[in-house]
């Protein structure tokens, strides 16, 4: 059985108390804190029975790793999510839409990846397991809840993987900033996986010579690239627009 782990900030432990409230085991909320806030979350956590500890700062301080923990600290219970991309793919209703990260390592990166693909209704985030960051406490708050409802695939080889989506009949999307197309030029109605690469070294060359095609987001300033999360972003809400239209 694996050991607990422990959530902080607001909204990650809010989500998880919504999602799956017998898995807090305890939650720590810093005992000199009495704004209205911390009052309606106690009130929250009392309504689902989860055991409240009154706790100083600086215990919280040392459970979260970090002082931006908001005056809250949760040890909670590892939740069941799908352990395969097939598991994942299989129980899509509808087209599939997945973010594939070739080579992100930033904690904060990763966890607003994860929340703009929980935004836009994607079904997965699929990653490397080398040169890639794991789901961690900061991933956690980061996402705001999202680390709990994005499933989070680590994969061993990921050019083995994007060809194995290929036989879900899973259109795979590269972004590069040297690419003719532009995003906004596609049909994103059908399945489709979009994949972008680390903010300083972009996709590795066998990463992206297994996508099926490069596109790029138009840049109209003089900056010529947007932050990972950023960009996931946009090319995940533009799917989500186009399908919502298509829709109606």
């Amino acid at each position: 059985m694996s050991s607990p782990r422990v959530l902080f900030g607001f909204h990650a432990i809010t989500v998880r108390m919504k999602t799956a409230p017998k898995s807090v085991i305890e939650l720590h909320v810093e005992a000199n804190r009495r704004d209205a806030r911390m009052r309606s979350f106690v009130d929250r956590a009392r309504e689902s029975d989860i055991k409240i500890v009154e706790t100083d700062g600086e215990r919280l301080d040392k459970m979260a790793g970090t002082s931006r923990h908001q005056g809250v600290v949760a040890r909670v219970e590892h939740v069941a999510m799908p352990h395969s991309l097939d598991e994942v793919v299989e129980a899509i209703e509808g087209p599939p839409l997945l973010l594939i990260l070739d080579g992100v390592t930033d904690p904060h990166n990763l966890g607003a990846c994860l929340r703009v693909a929980d935004g836009a209704g994607a079904h997965a985030i699929v990653a490397p397991k080398d040169h890639a960051v794991g789901v961690n406490a900061t991933v956690a708050k980061v996402a705001s809840g999202a680390a709990e409802t994005v499933p989070y695939i680590m994969v061993t080889n990921l050019a083995r993987t994007l060809n194995e989506l290929k036989d879900f009949d899973i259109r795979i999307i590269g972004t590069s900033d040297d690419a003719e197309q532009d995003l906004y030029d596609l049909d994103l109605t059908g399945p489709v996986a979009f994949v972008l690469g680390s903010e300083g070294d972009g996709m590795r060359q066998l990463t992206r010579k297994t996508c099926d095609q490069l596109v790029r987001i138009p840049m109209a300033g003089a900056v010529e690239s947007l932050n990972v999360s950023v960009a996931a972003g946009v090319c995940l809400f533009e799917a989500l627009r186009q399908r919502t239209k298509a829709a109606v």
